[in-house]
């Protein structure tokens, strides 16, 4: 198939590229990029690779890297081309631009000069792990890349440590064992937790357990790819149901029951719904 360029108005675009699979782009994401005036990219062969692999030509617009290092006037040559009335498309070497890739300084300076950036959403690395991993989605903390050293990681997570969200982590293949027992030290050997490689390629792999089964799964083991590691939420494994109905009466001696589940579901890191439910039944 191969998409005919049609008008766009000057701004940014901000376009999501797959993962893993080619066949994951949209269809609006692919009309960007046959449309755009000026295409930047984190890695220009990845992003001529993907357009050679789904037809869209180039035709003499420029294709120009932008990325981590570019430096201000990467910036301030891509604002100018908006400013002047063209459309740039940027994409990251995969994935959503901005979740943990660059751009975040491109946008920033477009928007500042009150200039259009719009989207063209799709793949991202943490919606994928979420829907694969089994844990609870309806609140969640993407976290992104910790620090390599051991006593700043430990810090930070655990800062982490008693947030009732699902917890989400990227790391390189070569530090996630390392990561995996930072995670097991502060959080405990309890703790649900998931870890995600190559999805949506070949060879993707979900391993699940807890915090203590997987750092001794993955101690010596050779791992590759793109690695997403998951842990759930705080104290949600360690709450029954007599627990919930007991904090559900309490709280429903001076509260509404949606007031009291809401509240509850809070205390407890527990999805809202959950809750509810159950404190209908107590209700009746």
């Amino acid at each position: 198939m191969n998409f005919k360029a049609t008008p766009l108005s000057a701004g940014l675009y901000l376009v999501a590229t797959p993962i893993g699979s080619a066949r994951d782009i949209t269809l609006r994401a692919l009309d960007v990029l046959a449309s755009a005036d000026v295409i930047a990219a984190e890695d220009t062969r990845t992003a001529r690779k993907l357009m050679d692999i789904h037809g869209v030509a180039l035709n003499g617009r420029p294709l120009v890297a932008f990325h981590d290092h570019s430096g201000d006037g990467a910036v301030t040559r891509l604002v100018a081309e908006i400013a002047s009335g063209k459309s740039v498309a940027y994409v990251s070497e995969a994935g959503t631009p901005l979740i943990a890739d660059p751009g975040f300084e491109l946008g920033r300076a477009v928007a500042a000069k009150d200039l259009p950036v719009t989207t063209a959403p799709g793949p991202s690395a943490v919606i994928a792990a979420l829907t694969v991993a089994g844990l609870p989605t309806d609140r969640f903390a993407f976290v992104g890349f910790l620090p390599a050293g051991k006593t700043q990681r430990e810090t930070e997570i655990a800062a982490l440590r008693d947030v009732p969200f699902t917890l989400v982590f990227y790391e390189s293949p070569k530090r996630v064992h390392g990561l995996l027992l930072s995670l097991r030290e502060v959080l405990g050997d309890a703790r649900d937790a998931v870890v995600c490689r190559e999805l949506t390629k070949r060879f993707e792999d979900v391993s699940r357990g807890s915090l203590a089964e997987l750092s001794d799964a993955f101690s010596g083991r050779t791992v590759k790819g793109e690695i997403v590691v998951l842990v759930g939420r705080a104290g949600a494994e360690e709450v029954d149901d007599a627990m919930i109905a007991q904090a559900l009466q309490e709280a429903m001696k001076t509260m509404r029951i949606k007031d009291a589940a809401t509240t509850v579901a809070g205390a407890l890191g527990l999805p809202r719904r959950q809750v509810y439910q159950l404190a209908l039944t107590l209700e009746t």
